[in-house]
Order: C-alpha cells, then structure tokens, then sequence
C-alpha cells in the first residue's frame, strides 16, 4: 500500500476545465453511484478543476436570474457533503502544482494537496484507475 493512501476501489483523475462542458457533473454523478455501491473511491483534480474546491467559492452559487429565491450549492460544497457522508470510503486531492499554478490555494479543509510526484502512490493505491477530461 502507498504511503498515508487509503486503499481504493478506483481513483479518477479528473482534469481540464470545470465549467466547459457536463464533465464535472458527470464525475460527481459517477462517483456518488460507486459509493452507493459500497466502492471506495479517490478522486484526484488536477489542472483547472483544482479549482472547484476553493473556499472562496462559498456555499453557494451566484443566484439564478431565472430563479432568483433558487439555492444552488457550489461545487466545493457539493464535495464537502459527499465526503462528510463517506468519511473512510471517499477521498479528495490536489495536484499542489496545479493549484499553485492557477492560484488555487484556499482548499476546503477536508481536500488533501498533494506533489505530481506523488500521484503514482494515489494510483498504487486503487484497485482501477480512470482518467476523465484532457491530457
């Protein structure tokens, strides 16, 4: 087993932009049905979606113009709920660089940042290995 990782059933890597196309809804869609499965499950962003946990993004989004008395969650705590109701099973990380390199550096507390050297030891960690978005 890798260093400090948990022991996963699959990780996903999730890369490119978060609000250019479903991608993000599709991983987290993706992720919330394995878990209901009973998979343990890591995530790892890397590139712009190290930007969907960001602190500053708050609790919620901009409002509606269609819908102003509508409330809609931001990403980072669509990802905090999924992880305080899977503590153990379900893992969030960070690629360091990639958040530092976009000026992504206010995680939510519960997101580990983590080296790219250390990404291997996240893939040794998982049983399967999925990558989703641009290379």
């Amino acid at each position: 087993m890798a260093r400090g990782i948990p022991r996963t059933d699959v990780l996903i890597t999730l890369m490119g932009s978060p609000h250019g196309s479903d991608l993000v809804t599709s991983v987290l869609r993706l992720v919330e049905s394995l878990l209901r499965r009973g998979a343990s499950v890591q995530v790892w962003a890397c590139g712009y979606a190290t930007l969907l946990t960001q602190e500053g993004l708050g609790e919620s989004k901009p409002r509606n113009l269609a819908d102003w008395s509508a409330d809609y969650p931001s990403t980072a705590t669509v990802i905090r709920g999924m992880l305080a109701a899977r503590p153990g099973r379900f893992h969030w990380y960070g690629c360091r660089f990639c958040s530092d390199d976009r000026g992504a550096v206010a995680h939510v507390p519960e997101v580990r940042l983590r080296a790219p050297g250390a990404f291997a030891e996240n893939v040794e960690a998982a049983g399967r290995t999925l990558f989703v978005g641009v290379l």
